[in-house]
């Protein structure tokens, strides 16, 4: 086993947990320095997502700090949009997906450096 995956692995997973984002810097991980493909990397990413949120939506709803409306809201809305969106990135280029994976990140960084 490759200790330093299984560490990256380990960080992130306990990021994800606190809602830092865990799958987005093991997304940069397995792109920009184990050399995966992004089309791997984003179903690795899926099925890491997978075993990761289960145990956090757990913890937090245990603290009460699950709004569950808006699991539900987001439940009926995001599956249908995760499969379109799934269909429309088997259909780009590779490297237009990276590039929009790029503006996704940029503007998430740019936007949490200026919340409040």
């Amino acid at each position: 086993m490759n200790v330093v995956g299984f560490l990256v692995g380990l960080v992130t997973g306990i990021l994800s947990g606190c809602g830092v984002g865990g799958g987005t810097l093991l997304m940069l991980y397995l792109t920009a320095v184990a050399g995966v493909g992004q089309y791997q990397a984003g179903g690795i990413n899926l099925l890491y997502f997978l075993t990761c949120a289960p145990p956090a939506l757990f913890g937090h709803s245990k603290k009460g700090l699950v709004a569950w409306r808006g699991v539900l809201l987001c439940a009926v809305t995001g599956i249908p949009a995760a499969f379109a969106a799934a269909a429309l990135a088997g259909q780009l280029e590779v490297g237009l997906l990276r590039r929009l994976f790029g503006v996704l990140l940029l503007y998430v960084g740019v936007k949490e450096l200026f919340a409040r």
